[in-house]
C-alpha cells in the first residue's frame, strides 16, 4: 500500500465514522496535505472537535493539542510554562511538554475568543510554523492547525486571525434523512466497535506535503489567474498572498486524486475561501464555471455537485436581487455582486428537474436581465 493510499484510507475511515461529514473531512485532508489551516464555522454539537479527534487518532506517531480559548486563556496554557529549573538559571525556557508546540494536529475551539495576551503568538504560529517567545524561537512541527467557532469575528483585530486560516468551511447539523446512519455511527463510536483505525505516520504526512509541491500546475495557471480576477470583481477579497497559497490547495487537491498535474476541476476548492456567509453562493456560482470546463475522470469527488437545486428558493433569491438592482445609489460593486448571483443562479435553474419549474424560472431570471440591461 502505498502512503498516498494510507492517507485517502484514513480519510475514508473518517468519513465513514461520521456520517453526513464528508465535506469537512476531504477538506481537512487537502488542508493537511497542503500543510495550510482549515477553519470550521458552525453550531455547537456538529462534531468539529470529534472528527478531529480521530483524525488525530490516525496519525500513528503524533500528538493531538485541542484547547478551547476563553477570553481569559493565558499563554502558559497554550504554549507551556516557563521551565522553573532554568527561570532559576536566570534563562526563560519555555516547558513545552504536552503543549501546542509539540502536536502534531491542533484544534483550537471559539479560537475567535483569543485575547491579546495570546493572539501575536498565535499569528505567528498559524502564519509562520514557528513559536516566538523572548529569545526563544521554536519550529513548530504542526501538520495543520484547525480552528473553530459557532459565529464570525465581529471584531476588526480578530480579522487578522480569520485570514490565517486559508479554508473555511461549515459544519452544520446532518440532514434529517441521514439521521439513523448517524445515531448508528455515534453509538459504534462511544462504544469504541467497528473496524480497526487505519493509521499514518507524521513522518509519512510529511513526505506527501513535500511530493505535493511537486505538482505541476502550470497548464491552468492561466484560468486560475481569470478566476482570481472574477472573484475580486465581485467582490471577493482574494489578496496576492492568499492567490499564492491557494495553489498550494489546489496541488493537494490534484495529488489526493492520484495525479502529478492539476488540471481545471481541482479549483473547486476556491469555494471555501469566503470572508462572510454572504460570499458562499457567488463563490460557488463563480468557482463552479470554471470546474465545468475541467476533465471528469480523475476529479476530486468534492469537485462536482450532484444536489438537486430548489425551484421555489431560486424563485425567492432572484426576487430578492430584483428588489436589490431596484434601490437607489446602488454601488459599482454591489451592481457586480447582484449580476455574479443572478449568473449563478441561472445556471443553479438548469438543474431543477421540473421542466414546469425550470420554464417559470428562466422566465423570472430573463426578464431580471433586461432590467440590469436596461439600466446598465
Amino acid at each position: 500500500m502505498t502512503t498516498l493510499e494510507k492517507l485517502n484510507n484514513v480519510l475514508n475511515h473518517v468519513k465513514t465514522t461520521f456520517v453526513g461529514k464528508n465535506e469537512v473531512i476531504d477538506l481537512l485532508g487537502i488542508c493537511m496535505l497542503a500543510r495550510e489551516n482549515a477553519f470550521l464555522l458552525g453550531p455547537p454539537g456538529t462534531a468539529k472537535s470529534a472528527i478531529v479527534r480521530e483524525l488525530s487518532a490516525s496519525v500513528a506517531d503524533g500528538k493531538n493539542f485541542e484547547y478551547l480559548l476563553t477570553r481569559f486563556t493565558e499563554p502558559n496554557e497554550i504554549f507551556g510554562p516557563f521551565d522553573i529549573r532554568k527561570l532559576k538559571e536566570g534563562d526563560l525556557v519555555t516547558n513545552t511538554d504536552g503543549m501546542m508546540p509539540e502536536a502534531s494536529l491542533i484544534f483550537l475551539d471559539e479560537i475567535f475568543n483569543a485575547n491579546s495576551a495570546i493572539l501575536n503568538s498565535l499569528l505567528m504560529a498559524l502564519n509562520e510554523k514557528v513559536f516566538r517567545r523572548g529569545r526563544e524561537l521554536l519550529k513548530l512541527p504542526a501538520l495543520m492547525f484547525v480552528g473553530a467557532s459557532n459565529m464570525m469575528p465581529e471584531d476588526e483585530a480578530l480579522g487578522a486571525l480569520l485570514d490565517r486560516f486559508l479554508i473555511r468551511v461549515r459544519c452544520d447539523y446532518v440532514d434529517t434523512d441521514l439521521l439513523g446512519q448517524v445515531l448508528n455511527a455515534g453509538w459504534r463510536l462511544e462504544n469504541k466497535e467497528g473496524a480497526k483505525r487505519p493509521e499514518i505516520t507524521a513522518d509519512e504526512i510529511k513526505t506527501l506535503q513535500q511530493e505535493c509541491r511537486q505538482v505541476d500546475i502550470s497548464g491552468i495557471q492561466q484560468e486560475y489567474v481569470n478566476l482570481v480576477h472574477s472573484l475580486r470583481n465581485a467582490g471577493v477579497s482574494v489578496s496576492d498572498r492568499r492567490a499564492v497559497k491557494v495553489q498550494n490547495l489546489i496541488a493537494a487537491s490534484a495529488y489526493i486524486s492520484g495525479r502529478n498535474t492539476a488540471s481545471l476541476s481541482d479549483l473547486w476548492v476556491l469555494r471555501y475561501i469566503w470572508d462572510a456567509e454572504e460570499q458562499i453562493e457567488v463563490l460557488t456560482g463563480i468557482v463552479n464555471k470554471f470546474v465545468e470546463k475541467g476533465e471528469e475522470d480523475g476529479a476530486h469527488p468534492q469537485a462536482r455537485s450532484n444536489e438537486a437545486p430548489n425551484a421555489e428558493s431560486i424563485a425567492q433569491q432572484v426576487k430578492q436581487l430584483a428588489e436589490e438592482w431596484n434601490k437607489e445609489d446602488l454601488g459599482f460593486d454591489q451592481r457586480n455582486i447582484i449580476k455574479d448571483k443572478l449568473r449563478f443562479l441561472q445556471s443553479q435553474s438548469n438543474w431543477v428537474q421540473s421542466d414546469l419549474h425550470k420554464g417559470e424560472l428562466q422566465g423570472q431570471i430573463d426578464e431580471l436581465w433586461k432590467s440590469i440591461l436596461q439600466t446598465a
